[in-house]
């Protein structure tokens, strides 16, 4: 995910407004006690997400891909009066973890968990989105991408996390996650439904408006 000098990587999250206490104490919790804590937003991307959803005021939000629920909560910080987010992960061991950031936060009403195979539970959402953030198996981008787009209110916009996947786009024999990137990628870049910019933010985000 370096993509950037450290020391300016520094500079910049030196000159980025500070996460609140309790993502400071999440993000400490995640790096010392869960696998893979890089899967964490962390402060720069946190605050990214925070100002986008600020920005957008957004009714409902759907997240896939909880892990501890960092991002959850970032995104949350800018929901509409009535707003709430959905946060759908598989991995069931997290779930005290996210459950007590959420209550920390005071977030209980705002965020909506829900453990399961996000294949299965988002066809059962009969919801319209403003605002979806993918952070998920890379393999299944593209077929997430598919089953939000017609979820998706006609000016709201899908986040995508990693699709730069710590350079390995650039590699000449990708990974089969490196392939899922590429693929959706390219899916993006070529649906005439969405405008769309691939932003170098630690380890890219796309930022995609449906018309």
């Amino acid at each position: 995910m370096e993509f950037i000098d450290p020391q300016l990587q520094a500079y910049a999250e030196a000159h980025t407004s500070p996460e609140p206490k309790v993502l400071s104490d999440l993000n400490r919790h995640t790096q010392a006690n869960v696998l893979m804590p890089r899967m964490l937003s962390g402060h720069l991307q946190g605050r990214f997400l925070s100002f986008i959803s600020h920005m957008i005021r957004p009714r409902r939000v759907l997240e896939v891909g909880t892990y501890t629920g960092y991002s959850a909560i970032c995104l949350a910080e800018g929901l509409a009066n009535d707003g709430l987010v959905i946060t759908i992960d598989n991995n069931e061991e997290l779930t005290r973890t996210v459950t007590t950031a959420i209550a920390s936060a005071g977030l209980e009403c705002s965020i909506k968990c829900m453990i399961g195979n996000a294949q299965e539970i988002i066809p059962s959402l009969h919801e319209k989105f403003d605002l979806v953030f993918i952070d998920a198996d890379k393999e299944n981008y593209s077929l997430y991408f598919e089953m939000v787009i017609d979820k998706v209110h006609s000016g709201g916009f899908i986040l995508a996390d990693n699709v730069l996947w710590s350079g390995k786009v650039l590699q000449p024999k990708p990974d089969k996650d490196t392939q899922g990137i590429l693929a959706f990628n390219a899916k993006v870049q070529a649906d005439d439904r969405v405008e769309n910019v691939l932003l170098p933010v630690r380890d890219g985000i796309m930022i995609i408006r449906k018309k």
